[in-house]
């Protein structure tokens, strides 16, 4: 099982980055998949999730408007596009990927069993 997340880096603010997080070593298309992000110093939070089917998705308020999540079954991958980046969204942010497809809740760390190695994203001011 693997989870390589990708596409962090430096970005000023304002600015937009696209995060991609490949999967391998599971049944991907069976997946709620979602992204958190930890800061230093701080516990790792929700920032958005997209169920299997890929008919619903749910973000954290403080992102609404702003990221959008969305995936590809064909490729695998989950993404996430951020755009109007705030220096308080710089943080290492992780994909995951939920025990079953079944899964109610999907906007807390422990409905998901597979993590990535998170990819950092620093927003400058």
């Amino acid at each position: 099982v693997q989870l390589q997340a990708s596409g962090g880096g430096l970005v000023q603010a304002g600015g937009s980055l696209r995060l991609s997080c490949a999967a391998s070593g599971f049944t991907f298309s069976n997946a709620n998949m979602g992204w958190f992000r930890q800061a230093p110093g701080k516990e790792r939070e929700f920032v958005a999730a997209i169920r299997w089917t890929g008919a619903s998705t749910y973000y954290r308020d403080s992102v609404k408007g702003r990221f959008t999540i969305s995936r590809d079954n064909a490729k695998n991958t989950v993404y996430l596009q951020m755009n109007s980046l705030k220096p308080e969204d710089t943080a290492v942010y992780y994909c995951a990927a939920t025990r079953s497809q079944y899964t109610t809740v999907v906007t807390t760390t422990t409905s998901y069993d597979k993590w990535g190695q998170g990819t950092l994203v620093t927003v400058s001011s």
